[in-house]
């Protein structure tokens, strides 16, 4: 199923094969929570530098059922590197929340309320 998403570019003209690559990795986070509603992606080149590289900054909105997930990444001089950096993040992210919606989460006991304390008697 593929969800609404937008792409956007600012400060840099945009790009078909760019926008191909976002979106077979929007693809493959829908493969790991199925419940994604839409995707906004945002990449920017925000600085013109002529002596310093120009950093690409990536944002991306995903929004599931009652929550929005955000990763935002100042990142490489390479749009591809940015993407893949940005995209690992929101990975882990989505990961992260489909495992606590399933109640996946490890739950630690407190300090002190575990076996072997010494109890008195």
């Amino acid at each position: 199923m593929a969800i609404p998403m937008n792409i956007s570019f600012h400060g840099m003209p945009s790009s078909a094969a760019l926008e191909n690559h976002i979106r077979e990795k929007v693809e493959s986070l829908e493969q790991l929570h199925p419940n994604l509603t839409r995707c906004n992606v945002t990449i920017q080149q925000p600085h013109q530098h002529k002596h310093q590289g120009n950093a690409f900054n990536v944002r991306i909105d995903l929004y599931v059922p009652g929550d929005e997930i955000v990763v935002n990444r100042d990142a490489n001089e390479d749009p591809y590197v940015a993407l893949r950096d940005a995209f690992d993040a929101a990975r882990r992210q989505v990961v992260k929340h489909a495992e606590k919606k399933r109640g996946d989460v490890k739950h630690h006991s407190l300090p002190g309320a575990g076996e072997g304390r010494p109890t008195e008697e």
